[in-house]
């Protein structure tokens, strides 16, 4: 018997990071390969559209952030919150570039993004599920996220005028480092089998309402998404 081989798997196996990686691989191409998003990735999503996108994030991120903070100190939420991972001042800078100074009375919650908010919110007495919208939306905005960034300047004509600072990361400098810190966390979270088990059931949810954000985005923003 290869033991050295056996080892490994094991420890692969105990990895939750990997475990959730696992899991919501389907769910994550699912939200990766989505109409509005290959739109964007090939520079035919109008600006518009861009922005509406942007402006559904900010809606989430603020409650995301709102509620990591009262659970700063919970040894399970709270051991994958950072500083250097917050988003809503970054959203706000992006918001002013592309809708104006008075964009907070130009931008409304979808009914999709409303659900979304709310169930984040109920995350407030769940610190588990609190990871699983932290890790499904913070990780995809470190790795998909880095690409969006790259086109959406390119295609806007953004780059170093704002309107995609919410893809910056500089206090996080190396973003593979970090992203290899972030799974060490997970996998130290002092969870049983069945915690671990319903965050993984959270994060397929995150997903799904991501999704649907998603969807109702393309529908009011059709112009190349046909192609």
């Amino acid at each position: 018997m290869d033991t050295g081989r056996q080892c490994t798997a094991q420890k692969a196996s105990d990895s939750f990071a990997e475990q959730v990686k696992a899991a919501t691989w389907n769910a994550h191409g699912d939200a990766e390969q989505h109409g509005f998003i290959r739109a964007l990735l090939a520079g035919r999503l109008p600006r518009e559209g861009y922005a509406a996108m942007v402006a559904q994030h900010y809606f989430a991120y603020v409650a995301l952030e709102e509620v990591g903070r009262g659970l700063a100190d919970d040894p399970v939420a709270g051991a994958v919150i950072h500083p250097g991972l917050l988003r809503v001042p970054a959203l706000e800078r992006d918001l002013t570039v592309l809708y104006g100074p008075d964009w907070p009375d130009r931008i409304v919650p979808s009914p999709p993004t409303r659900t979304y908010v709310a169930r984040i919110r109920q995350m407030a007495d769940d610190p588990g599920g609190y990871v699983a919208h932290h890790y499904t939306r913070y990780l995809g905005d470190l790795s998909g996220g880095q690409f969006i960034r790259t086109i959406a300047a390119r295609a806007y004509g953004l780059d170093g005028s704002g309107g995609v600072d919410f893809y910056v990361f500089d206090q996080l400098k190396s973003l593979p480092k970090f992203k290899e810190e972030y799974r060490s966390r997970l996998d130290r979270l002092p969870l049983n089998e069945s915690a671990r088990r319903r965050i993984i059931r959270e994060a397929h949810l995150a997903y799904q309402l991501n999704v649907e954000v998603l969807d109702d985005l393309g529908r009011t923003h059709r112009a190349g998404l046909a192609a």
